[in-house]
């Protein structure tokens, strides 16, 4: 990687030249480079609208890129080791659902774990893949999905010789690893693609001592959300493709669905953050690893909780574990990782990513600073001294093993009616439920409702996840197939 080249940021350059010019707008958006809106100008600044611009020859256009952009993409690429990247500005959501349509057709099935984000069953949803689901195993203290096991995913490949594709997370929303090397070579050996969701992955690209990337790996495809550990805005993520894809065909499957009035906030934030990792990057994730480290050793020392990492690895479903993941366990002082959220919200002005029913998780990345990690150290030391309990009647799993009846497709768009859910049990959804955060669904369409899913379902809403996916926003029903 060349750091003179990598110094360069194409689209903000350009961005910087068109601004100097001072261009008399008649075109979209229709603020005006904000004059048009006072109260959005006072809000966001000036220097921002004037580059919120339309695409224009001198800017290049993010649909059919010639110049800037396919600049900024190349360099994207070099950056990442990959043979392309493409610029998305539809999130790592519409990054997931390309590359399941570039190599998934109707009837074509897909090997994947079933801790998936919606984004990938919502894929199969609009393209008609089938999914053949590897369980992940479950680690009995934390009630946690793993990675896939090896045998697993060579048990699916010879029983579905016939798969287009195999998916993996790296890592999980936990930061855990699948044995990607392995699993790549097992999939070129079967002639299937590997695809890659890397959305809590940019680091690995950067960072000295991480986990493999999908593209070392040698994977066909990967999706990267830059925003959320690379410091890119909101909504920007990278698609990374190696040899033996075609450039134009993922990008006709990408303009499918991603927006043809590219925002330039986002693609010069992609172009900035991307020169930040290239010259920057090994530094700025070494400091990152040891602040997870040390919020870790300080988290353990309360006691009761317990801040997990490198000793879950097993050489299997386990590979590896991202570091920089600062993963909490809180059930054994008798709060939901929910609870723990939202007392930190509400009671310590702290926001961190998410918290389910068990554990909660904290981002850390480039931005955190040892102050901010010392306040969230004592303020779980002072929660656990404040609403220590019993853990007895705690649910003590995350993840249930789903039973498939229709491909997802079929199911979501099947002949379906309302019920409450308290009287689903036995019946196939029309529709998802998940928490969100993580964005992993408990029920996808075509799953059977089973007493120990409702019995989750209700846990969860009751210690105050945030449920999404049904068409009843209360989760009071649910639209089932009719059979």
């Amino acid at each position: 990687m060349h750091s003179e080249w990598q110094s360069k940021a194409p689209i903000y350059e350009a961005l910087l030249k068109y601004k100097s010019k001072r261009v008399v707008p008649f075109d979209v958006p229709g603020h005006k480079q904000g004059r048009g809106n006072p109260g959005l100008a006072e809000f966001f600044g000036e220097k921002c609208l004037a580059v919120d611009v339309n695409s224009m020859k001198p800017l290049d256009n993010l649909v059919h890129p010639v110049s800037v952009i396919k600049e900024a993409e190349e360099l994207a690429a070099a950056a990442f080791g990959a043979h392309h990247a493409f610029f998305m500005v539809n999130g790592t959501t519409s990054a997931v659902q390309a590359m399941i349509l570039s190599v998934c057709k109707q009837g074509d099935k897909i090997i994947m774990p079933r801790n998936v984000h919606r984004s990938a069953i919502n894929a199969l949803i609009i393209s008609g893949a089938i999914p053949v689901y590897v369980n992940p195993g479950i680690h009995t203290r934390l009630g946690i999905p793993l990675g896939m096991s090896l045998d697993d995913v060579e048990r699916a490949v010879h029983e579905n010789p016939d798969a287009k594709a195999i998916f993996v997370n790296n890592p999980t929303y936990y930061g855990i690893c699948s044995d990607l090397k392995r699993i790549t070579a097992l999939a070129h050996e079967h002639h299937m693609h590997v695809l890659v969701d890397e959305a809590h992955g940019t680091h690995f690209y950067f960072g000295e001592n991480m986990p493999t990337s999908a593209m070392a790996a040698g994977a066909d495809m990967a999706a990267v959300s830059m925003h959320k550990t690379g410091g890119s805005l909101t909504q920007s993520s990278f698609l990374l493709i190696n040899q033996g894809l075609g450039v134009g065909h993922v990008r006709q499957m990408i303009n499918l669905t991603q927006t043809t009035s590219g925002s330039y906030l986002l693609l010069s934030s992609l172009d900035i953050s991307r020169r930040n990792l290239a010259l920057n990057g090994r530094t700025i994730f070494e400091k990152v690893c040891t602040l997870a480290d040390y919020a870790r050793d300080e988290i353990n020392k309360i006691g009761g909780y317990y801040a997990f990492a490198s000793e879950l690895m097993n050489g299997d479903s386990v590979y590896d574990f991202d570091r920089t993941k600062l993963a909490v366990h809180t059930r054994d002082i008798g709060l939901a990782g929910i609870e723990v959220y939202d007392i930190l919200r509400d009671d310590y002005g702290i926001q961190i990513e998410f918290g389910d029913i068990g554990n909660i998780l904290a981002i850390l990345s480039v931005g955190d600073r040892a102050l901010a990690l010392e306040r969230l150290v004592s303020s779980l030391s002072e929660i656990k001294r404040l609403y220590i309990r019993d853990k007895k009647g705690m649910l003590d799993y995350e993840y249930i093993s789903p039973e498939v009846v229709l491909a997802p497709q079929q199911a979501f768009y099947a002949d379906q009616h309302s019920v409450a859910m308290k009287d689903s049990k036995g019946c196939i959804s029309g529709e998802f439920v998940m928490a969100y955060p993580p964005g992993i669904p408990i029920l996808a369409p075509g799953e059977r409702i089973t007493a120990e899913i409702i019995e989750y379902i209700t846990y969860a809403k009751a210690k105050g996840s945030s449920l999404t996916g049904t068409e009843d926003m209360s989760l009071e029903n649910i639209r089932i197939v009719e059979e």
